[in-house]
């Protein structure tokens, strides 16, 4: 019997925002198709957005050749979203666990940000009355999608009444309750979305904020990047300076005839992404950009990595949840790319303590450029934007066949979906 390898969805819309769910349903942690539930986000120019949940049909899809006339992935339940959403995410692992004040046990959260930060809540189907009748088809009818809340706060820096655009969000890992967000209008401002309050608004930036990330394993550490050019650090215990981690390098020709700022231009970094099996290493890239930085935390200033591979500009990034440092690109050259960064970042590191987390540049690492990727996957057309599934265990199904386990990874390219088993 062979292990299905890829699985596909076609969406109505063009996909942008997509996460893969970060654990099993509540009641249904012996189903494998629990495991296997994607949340995604339209983008189109205008007012009518959606977002939605999209689940296995039939699990038997997973193993079974005969299945292969059925759609993979079906719809299981989708909402209004307005604006586009900029950034969707499941909550973390860790959240079926917390004591959360206004959430009912059965449900999961979902978060996206737009016009504001919108916590949602779902509620998949209940567990079956007879599980073993594995063709049960998913009727809909038990799975609802509501908004819970939505945050959007008082600008620093702006008047209007209502909050400016949101460009991305990071949800904490260790404390469920708190998420940071990041804002065209310079600002970034961590939530409680248990108790729906802002706990703290700063000016991180000198220009829009593009991205925000936790340092893994912290609820007061987290980085961002900028259309300003430059990534950056702060500490929730000491908010009066952040630490510039690092800056682009401004153009050679300097700033342009006869322009008011002496500033010289750099290029934004639009994402930021911390490596899960060694929090010292972040990746990001550039608008327009064909590379991928991989940076040191303990040694700022310059990337230690930079990864070419693709020949158009990179649009999305993902470090695998494994212990070995495994990083996918995607960009508009419809490449999917992954990096295995074991050899290169064990070399890389200095015998330094957890405690000494922002340093000043050190000049002794001298950057590694890599351009050998260890998988390469051709999309049909520029793929804008992927997620990593966390391992998902072998499992065996009522039928006697069994799934092996391992990551899957979800590309999205125009209303496509690829689920490829890694």
């Amino acid at each position: 019997m062979t292990q299905t390898t890829l699985l596909q969805y076609e969406a109505p819309w063009p996909v942008h925002a997509l996460d893969w769910c970060k654990s099993t349903a509540p009641g249904h942690q012996s189903r494998p198709r629990s495991a296997f539930r994607l949340g995604i986000a339209s983008f189109s120019e205008d007012y009518r957005n959606r977002i939605a949940i999209v689940g296995l049909q039939d699990e038997r899809v997973l193993v079974e050749d005969d299945y292969t006339d059925y759609p993979d992935f079906v719809t299981l339940v989708e909402a209004n979203h307005g604006y586009p959403a900029t950034n969707l995410q499941w909550q973390p692992a860790s959240a079926s666990g917390f004591p959360w004040t206004g959430k009912a046990p059965a449900a999961e959260l979902l978060a996206t940000t737009g016009d504001a930060l919108r916590v949602w809540e779902y509620f998949g189907d209940a567990p079956p009355a007879s599980s073993a009748y594995v063709g049960r088809q998913p009727t809909g009818g038990g799975h609802r999608l509501t908004l819970k809340t939505a945050l959007s706060g008082q600008s620093k820096v702006q008047s209007q009444s209502t909050g400016p655009p949101l460009t991305s969000f990071s949800w904490n890992e260790k404390a469920p309750s708190l998420v940071v967000t990041s804002s065209i209008d310079t600002t970034c401002t961590v939530w409680n979305i248990d108790t729906s309050t802002a706990i703290t608004q700063l000016i991180a930036h000198d220009r829009e904020v593009y991205d925000v990330a936790w340092l893994p394993g912290s609820t007061d550490i987290f980085v961002s990047v900028g259309a300003d050019g430059s990534l950056r650090a702060f500490d929730l215990r000491s908010l009066e300076h952040s630490t510039i981690l690092y800056e682009t390098p401004a153009p050679k020709s300097g700033p342009p005839a006869g322009s008011a700022s002496s500033r010289l231009p750099t290029s934004p970094l639009l994402r930021i992404a911390f490596n899960p099996a060694d929090s010292n290493y972040m990746s990001t890239f550039h608008m327009d950009g064909q590379d991928v930085q991989i940076l040191d935390m303990r040694s700022p200033g310059q990337p230690v990595i930079e990864l070419r591979g693709h020949r158009a500009q990179v649009n999305a990034m993902g470090w695998s949840t494994t212990d070995r440092p495994t990083l996918a690109t995607a960009g508009d050259d419809c490449q999917v790319l992954l990096w295995d960064l074991a050899t290169y970042t064990q070399t890389a590191t200095s015998p330094r303590t957890a405690n000494s987390r922002l340093n000043s540049p050190r000049p002794d690492v001298k950057k590694r450029v890599v351009s050998d990727p260890i998988m390469a996957y051709s999309a049909s057309s520029e793929v804008t934007n992927l997620a990593w599934s966390p391992q998902i265990p072998g499992m065996t199904m009522n039928t006697g066949h069994s799934t092996a386990p391992g990551e899957w990874l979800a590309i999205a390219s125009g209303k496509s979906i690829k689920a490829l088993k890694v």
